[in-house]
């Protein structure tokens, strides 16, 4: 698989909607759910594919600690993908002209903060000048698909969430454990890469 295929199976699919009209009214979060929106972020370094990711500071109100995409929330009268590029602007420095935009992945249901989420694929040269705004990124981690790919590397587990079972992935990475929306976004970006 070539980041060029990767984008043409992206193309050729259409992506999931967040399962929000299977919540009924009485499980929904007070105000519905925001939208919010990421990048996620692959270069080729070594002839193998990485995954971007940041580790987000302890002293923060939502998701402390976690490995996240950069992204956050759209803001009114926003389009999802340009409230994804500003994201990754001001949390890692990245130029949006330096991207080059592969597609679009399904919308997902963020448990813990009651958002709807909308992932974008991107790819950027390497190596690249990142830098962290440590208000909001503690580190910057380019994670092999090697890693993500491993055996015994992903589980999935069962979790209730607004009058639903819902699956919750978790990738083991070394010392590090990436979960929840993030790694239900990673487990579907993989999949498309190794069937593309």
């Amino acid at each position: 698989m070539t980041l060029a295929r990767l984008r043409a199976a992206l193309a050729a699919r259409t992506p999931g909607v967040a399962p929000v009209d299977r919540i009924a009214p009485a499980h929904l979060p007070p105000g519905g759910f925001r939208r919010a929106a990421n990048l996620v972020l692959l270069h080729e370094r070594t002839g193998e594919p990485h995954l971007l990711l940041t580790r987000r500071p302890l002293h923060m109100r939502r998701h402390a600690g976690q490995l996240s995409f950069p992204g956050g929330r759209v803001e009114p009268g926003e389009e999802p993908l340009a409230a994804a590029l500003r994201e990754a602007q001001e949390e890692i420095g990245l130029d949006p002209a330096r991207i080059e935009l592969l597609g679009r992945l399904s919308e997902t249901l963020v448990l813990q903060s009651a958002f709807r989420l909308t992932p974008w694929v991107a790819s950027v040269p390497y190596p690249y000048p990142y830098v962290a705004d440590p208000r909001e990124v503690d580190e910057i981690l380019h994670v092999p698909f090697s890693a993500l790919l491993r055996p015994g590397a992903h589980r999935v587990e069962q979790r209730e969430a607004y009058g639903m079972n819902l699956d919750v992935h978790y990738f083991e990475l070394g010392g590090e454990v990436l979960w929840g929306a993030t790694a239900r976004i990673t487990w579907e970006l993989l999949g498309i890469w190794r069937t593309a």
